[in-house]
């Protein structure tokens, strides 16, 4: 079984794989299922392709946190396998 600290690597690095101008990337929430089956690592980042193109109204947007995007990523406990990337509405 991998630990947290794993499945939370896992899930940024398959974050980073995807999003390319994927930076500030936070670790916000960790959870193991009640079957022990998946971790659901809540990661939160900013791109540079969320920003209104606007330098200041962009570093608005992130000194306030409405700039970042969070996704849930579900992990296999057993072996570390990515097998969901969801929006997380905050």
């Amino acid at each position: 079984m991998i630990n947290v600290k794993e499945a939370a690597q896992k899930a940024a690095q398959y974050l980073k794989s995807l999003v390319l101008d994927a930076t500030d990337i936070m670790l916000e929430e960790v959870e193991l299922t009640d079957d022990e089956q998946s971790w659901l690592i809540t990661l939160s980042y900013t791109a540079s392709s969320a920003s209104t193109g606007s330098s200041v109204a962009a570093d608005i947007q992130n000194i306030f946190g409405f700039g970042k995007t969070a996704k849930v990523f579900k992990i296999k406990s057993d072996n570390g396998k990515v097998m969901s990337m969801k929006i997380r509405k905050v």
